[in-house]
């Protein structure tokens, strides 16, 4: 199994921050990488990148808000950790409503923010999994035939072979073949891991 590289993403126009805040990180054996503003920052994002962003809310030009907001439009899901400075407070909290996972004050206790750090990884990873699970389940459901996933629904609806046939006009024999395909499409072993796989998939559309 391969292991996901995350990377801590720093947005801060100060350098000394950045330089203070990517040795902090690198000494957690956490890559890191470093930009002076939204703007080059959001000139080289790749959104198939895992990691967090560590973003000042106050930055000429494009603020932390701003960007906040261009990568929402980009439905870019890095989880983003504000840094403010004490008035920022409120700012802050508006832009967790709007999606950021976590605001930190300066001056900032350095494990606080690591732990912070961390967690937002955790969030990005899981969320990169979930999204490969919804990607892996939808190619498998894809596979089955209009009249499989007929079949398909009203299994999971808990309707007896019998009373299938009887609803789609077809013979029971014929239920038991579209149902073993639906089991073999989706690689379901189980009618309890169908029934999982397919509510999983239908509420994550």
């Amino acid at each position: 199994m391969t292991t996901l590289t995350q990377t801590v993403f720093v947005v801060d126009d100060d350098q000394a921050v950045r330089m203070s805040l990517s040795l902090l990180i690198r000494s957690m054996g956490l890559a890191v990488e470093t930009f002076e503003s939204a703007a080059a920052f959001l000139g080289v994002c790749d959104p198939e990148r895992s990691g967090c962003l560590v973003l000042d809310i106050r930055m000429p030009g494009m603020s932390g808000l701003e960007m906040q907001e261009e990568l929402n439009r980009r439905a870019i899901g890095l989880p983003v950790i504000f840094i403010t400075g004490h008035g920022d407070v409120a700012m802050a909290v508006r832009a967790m409503k709007s999606g950021a996972v976590d605001f930190i004050e300066k001056p900032f206790n350095d494990q606080q923010l690591l732990d912070r750090i961390n967690k937002a990884l955790d969030l990005d990873r899981n969320a990169r999994a979930a999204r490969a699970e919804h990607a892996t389940l939808a190619a498998r459901i894809e596979l089955l035939s209009p009249r499989e996933r007929e079949v398909m629904e009203r299994i999971v609806a808990g309707q007896a072979n019998k009373v299938i046939a009887i609803e789609l006009g077809l013979s029971e024999r014929t239920v038991e073949i579209h149902r073993a395909k639906v089991m073999t499409k989706t690689g379901a072993r189980s009618l309890a891991e169908l029934v999982t796989m397919v509510n999983r998939y239908a509420g994550e559309l």
